[in-house]
């Protein structure tokens, strides 16, 4: 139980302004050979959108297009640029989005945008109201999640039906609108690498069990936010972590996860704490499968720097082992509460980042460094091992992580971070699509 300090939040920042909108890199770019649409661009005719606009906007557009007095978000001088050939290349292969490239229009807003072409403010406003309506259903449908397993632990990241007004609003807040839609940064970079790898391998005719897989694979990345949302992704398949504030990527980095039989499960959460020089709570299995067995093979308790405690609550009393009938514990038939003591050998490392979540998840600094250098890095008890825990904590603290000499030093972090851990098996190869092995089963 974490001491009763009162957590004091920072100003929101741009990224946490954007995460309401994603609660939830390169794009696949838009066919080749397409070329910006432009239309007339006068005075007379770019002054004349604004109210085209007003006139023509009605139900949620018009309340997007109110809150920046109607000025034209796809045309903002006047011209349909790359935003707009981007835009429709996507809605054109929305299939491999799980979608359906009709839903959207397609040959009507080629037919709209061709008729802007003149510079009638009109059919410039008609274009651009078409354009922000197909772009929001194509944001809306998506993120809309897929059952895939995910465990929210903390139920804000549970995925919403957006607002018209809110992917509209969040599209135009950063500072190049072309340049958020090339590289669709209201989806996760993972979503939009394999988005891409879907359509280079169903090009190369990958088979359709292949794509079935893929797919799966897409509809685990779209439960991720886009890089606008401060958060930290961790994929078990691959074994590696990412960061993310303000439209980029911030760092990454190797982890160790879950073994096959201790798998770390898809779960979302929030991060809230530091905990400087942790206690290590030994998991009841290893305490009977490990320990005991070594206690009754003649080694102490105080010899692994681990105390026995009389319960799970915030104030235990400490065991005397003698006092321990150590062949029931092995045998499963009593519990004891087993941790290791803060130091150098501890398993946690210097320092453990805590979201509360049923499953016994956190993400900590580890002393054996020699399992992050392998390729396969399965090797947990579900939780997640740090290659670099200091600079992930300086990320999140803000400052540098610092000691402590008292142990399991609780450190509330500024900004809560979202959490999000994945399982990504797809992956790109010189030869096209391959798959890494399937450790927990989940691609059946």
């Amino acid at each position: 139980m974490l001491p009763g300090v009162r957590r004091r939040r920072t100003p929101l920042c741009l990224a946490i302004a954007i995460a309401a909108f994603a609660c939830q890199t390169a794009a696949a770019a838009a066919p080749s050979g397409q070329r910006a649409t432009r239309v007339a661009s006068t005075p007379a005719a770019s002054a004349s959108i604004v109210p085209a606009i007003r006139e023509k906007a009605d139900g949620s557009l018009k309340r997007f297009y109110a809150s920046r007095g109607f000025r034209p978000l796809w045309a903002p001088d006047g011209r349909f640029g790359r935003a707009t050939d981007t835009l429709i290349g996507y809605l054109s292969s929305a299939e491999l989005d799980g979608l359906k490239p009709s839903s959207y229009g397609v040959d009507e807003l080629r037919s709209l945008v061709g008729q802007a072409r003149g510079g009638d403010p009109r059919a410039v406003a008609r274009a651009e109201l078409a354009l922000s309506a197909a772009f929001a259903r194509y944001v809306q449908d998506q993120r809309r999640p897929r059952d895939v397993g995910m465990i929210y632990a903390d139920r804000k990241l549970k995925p919403k039906k957006l607002r018209t007004e809110t992917v509209l609003r969040a599209a135009a807040f950063p500072k190049s609108f072309g340049d958020y839609v090339a590289d669709m940064g209201w989806m996760s970079d993972q979503y939009v690498r394999l988005r891409a790898l879907a359509a280079r391998a169903r090009k190369a005719g990958a088979s359709e069990q292949e794509m079935e897989r893929l797919r799966l694979n897409l509809d685990r990345t779209r439960l991720l936010p886009g890089p606008w949302t401060r958060h930290v992704v961790v994929d078990a398949s691959s074994g590696r972590l990412w960061y993310y504030e303000a439209g980029k990527q911030i760092g990454t980095m190797r982890v160790v996860v879950g073994a096959a039989r201790t798998q770390t499960p898809m779960l979302a959460g929030t991060l809230q704490w530091a905990i400087l020089n942790p206690y290590w709570n030994v998991p009841t299995y290893l305490a009977r499968d490990d320990v005991a067995p070594k206690v009754l093979g003649g080694r102490s308790l105080a010899s692994m720097k681990i105390e026995a405690l009389s319960d799970w609550s915030a104030s235990p009393r400490t065991l005397d082992p003698g006092a321990i009938d150590w062949h029931a514990v092995a045998a499963g038939r009593e519990e004891v509460r087993l941790r290791e003591l803060p130091g150098p050998a501890n398993s946690m490392g210097k320092v453990k980042f805590l979201f509360p979540n049923k499953e016994g998840i956190y993400l900590h600094d580890t002393p054996k460094r020699d399992l992050l250098r392998k390729d396969d890095r399965h090797f947990s008890n579900g939780c997640i091992r740090l290659e670099n825990a200091a600079e992930l904590g300086r990320w999140l603290l803000q400052k540098p992580l610092g000691t402590a000499k008292a142990p399991e030093q609780a450190v509330p972090l500024p900004v809560p971070t979202p959490v999000y851990l994945t399982y990504i098996t797809a992956t790109a190869t010189d030869a096209g699509l391959a798959f890494r092995n399937d450790v927990y089963g989940r691609d059946g």
